[in-house]
């Protein structure tokens, strides 16, 4: 509680020191001011009048311009001069004046008529007096050089990048570290039981922080601290959601920060900011450093750089480098980074002794993604009856990330219709939105291209229902979903190595959408787009990457470690590179040819699905069943995965 209290208290700020100045000096000026704000208004008529019937005591001309009078006690009496004996704020009566006050206009001739009235007898005093604020003077004096002052710290602030105090904060702290610091008092709830899946990563990440909490149960046996683990996998996996729960386990201090926050306008803050952050991690060792996007910094040097461009984030990496490799084996220091780019790192980065282990974070299996599934449900008010299992296998390839905005999209589209739960049809229509954007069904289409539309989806659900390493259909529909006029949902067996006549298979189905149009039509449309560029990347892939061609033979053009640059020559030659774009063309006209004979011998049945869905605009597996009957074939899994594609047309 003691804890809490302080960090409830307001922290100084310098402003506020700024403000007392201020605050002070315009008070002193009020309070050095000795004009009465409580004085009756008047103008020279009035005072003349005054004057002439004997009711002026005294006239003080203040500074040449403003004239003050007191009245005589016995004029304080008469009705015109009511309420002058105004009470100030210790009770007393306003009794000896001054109680009016005007502009005197001309100074000489004011003077003239005060000489005038004395002379006829009238008995009043008059003096001129010359008031100075000494305190405002000095204010204003110094109050240029106030305002340069303030301009001048504004600007060194901004160009630190922030305006509070502290590391960073002034162009004197630019080199100190950005890193921000979690520990034990640090409220960080995040912990390995909310990171569902990744196993095996946690596994080696939690290895990483028992040593931390227990070295001597490794250095016992001889055992070293590993210095660094690289954390590689796509796109929201959970490297960063890792992260976060070792911070919540290790229970020691946490540096976090990103790989851009080392970079900076001048020239040297990035090495210094990474010597600013191993410095504070060694002085509160033991610790972990985690670099998110590690790859800001961490490319390899020497590549691309035609242009001779500055070498500040060629400095930063060699800075890092060697604080890494400086590391005693006592320190207790390790080091996390996260990528999704692990090929473009330095090889001297990836080394052992910098990154001992490379952890990677792939994406969720079957039961993973039922794990992660019952994290992201725990908020939301969903039936009984929902079926986790069905969802995993409904959302085959979907990263932590997709699944999380699942239930987020399934719980949105729940209450946009009104409901009190969140249920089956909302997670599908949740996992149609997402893959296959959104409906639009007041989109004008012509019934001539609605019906060509339909004869291309039932190619597709036809030849993938015929063929046998082809995935088999789920859903088609003709209902325009984002980009596309036409979609399929298809479940492909989880497959770990691909032969030949299984790619083979894909290509036909995929091209089954042109022939059915082909076939029924005997014309061909732009609607194949997508489908021809997944074709030919396929066929591109069996010829130059896979080694999957007899005319080309077991060869391969790829390039896995990223470190040869094909940028101004092909790695074959010119007669080479005729025979890959004949086999590639090759290729993917005899899958046309095979699927046009095919849809040509079920023509009738074509005809029949296409017809279906122009009525119901949206089928299922059952009505594939009800016209095609049962596939001639069983798929054979070993693991009951699944996995989720759509076929998008333009």
């Amino acid at each position: 509680m003691k804890d809490k209290n302080n960090l409830n208290k307001p922290k100084f700020n310098s402003y506020w020191m700024y403000g007392i100045i201020v605050s002070v000096l315009l008070g002193l000026s009020m309070f050095t001011d000795d004009s009465n704000s409580g004085l009756r208004k008047t103008n020279i008529s009035e005072f003349e009048r005054f004057l002439n019937n004997g009711d002026i005591r005294e006239v003080s001309v203040i500074n040449k311009n403003l004239a003050r009078v007191s009245l005589n006690q016995n004029s304080l009496e008469k009705p015109e001069h009511k309420g002058l004996k105004s009470k100030n704020f210790l009770g007393q009566e306003n009794i000896k004046g001054p109680h009016y006050e005007f502009e005197v206009g001309d100074l000489e001739l004011f003077q003239r008529r005060l000489e005038k009235a004395e002379k006829n007898g009238i008995e009043f005093k008059y003096q001129f007096k010359t008031i100075e604020n000494k305190w405002m003077d000095v204010l204003i004096g110094f109050l240029p050089i106030i305002v340069i002052i303030g301009i001048w710290i504004f600007i060194m602030r901004r160009m630190s990048g922030g305006a509070g105090g502290g590391p960073g904060g002034q162009i004197f702290n630019i080199g100190k570290s950005k890193a921000k610091l979690f520990d034990q008092k640090s409220d960080v709830k995040i912990t390995f039981k909310d990171v569902a899946g990744l196993e095996g990563a946690k596994e080696e990440v939690q290895e990483i922080v028992d040593f931390l909490k227990n070295p001597k149960k490794y250095t016992v046996l001889g055992g070293k601290i590993p210095k660094g683990a690289l954390l590689v996998g796509l796109p929201g996996t959970g490297k960063t959601l890792l992260a976060k729960a070792v911070a919540g386990e290790a229970k020691v201090p946490f540096f976090s920060l990103s790989g851009s926050d080392f970079v900076e306008m001048f020239v040297g803050v990035g090495a210094s900011r990474v010597r600013d952050l191993f410095k504070q991690a060694k002085d509160k060792a033991p610790s972990i450093i985690f670099i998110d996007e590690i790859d800001a910094i961490g490319r390899a040097r020497g590549k691309s750089n035609f242009t001779g461009s500055n070498d500040e984030r060629e400095n930063t990496l060699n800075q890092l480098l060697t604080e890494m490799d400086g590391f005693g084996t006592n320190t207790n220091v390790i080091v996390i980074a996260a990528t999704n780019r692990a090929d473009v790192l330095d090889k001297a980065l990836m080394r052992a002794g910098r990154f001992d282990r490379q952890i990677y974070v792939d994406l969720p299996d079957i039961r993973e993604r039922k794990e992660i599934f019952k994290v992201h449900l725990k908020p939301l008010k969903v039936t009984k009856t929902l079926d986790v299992d069905f969802l995993a296998k409904q959302t085959p390839g979907f990263s932590g990330a997709d699944i999380a905005n699942v239930c987020n999209e399934s719980a949105l589209i729940a209450a946009r219709s009104n409901k009190k739960s969140v249920g089956k049809q909302d997670f599908l229509d949740a996992v149609d939105r997402i893959v296959g954007g959104l409906e639009k069904k007041n989109k004008i289409i012509t019934e001539e291209e609605k019906n060509t539309i339909a004869f291309h989806e039932a190619g597709h659900a036809m030849v993938s229902w015929m063929l046998e390493f082809a995935a088999p259909l789920v859903k088609v529909t003709i209902v325009p979903r984002g980009k596309s006029l036409g979609a399929a949902w298809y479940l492909p067996e989880e497959r770990m190595i691909v032969r030949t006549e299984q790619m083979l298979d894909e290509m036909c189905a995929t091209l089954g959408g042109r022939a059915a149009e082909k076939i029924m039509f005997n014309k061909i449309s732009t609607g194949a787009l997508s489908d021809l560029e997944k074709v030919t990347r396929q066929a591109k892939a069996m010829v130059t990457v896979y080694g999957l061609n007899k005319e080309i033979g077991n060869i391969t053009f790829y390039d896995s470690s990223g470190e040869s640059d094909y940028n101004f020559s092909k790695p074959y030659s010119e007669e080479t590179a005729k025979k890959i774009d004949k086999e590639i063309s090759f290729i993917i006209e005899k899958q046309y040819n095979r699927a046009c004979k095919l849809l040509e011998k079920q023509k009738e049945k074509l005809t029949q699905l296409a017809n279906r869905l122009l009525e119901k605009e949206v089928i299922f597996k059952d009505d594939l069943i009800n016209i095609l009957g049962e596939r001639p074939f069983k798929t054979v899994q070993k693991i009951p995965v699944t996995s989720k594609k759509i076929q998008p047309k333009k």
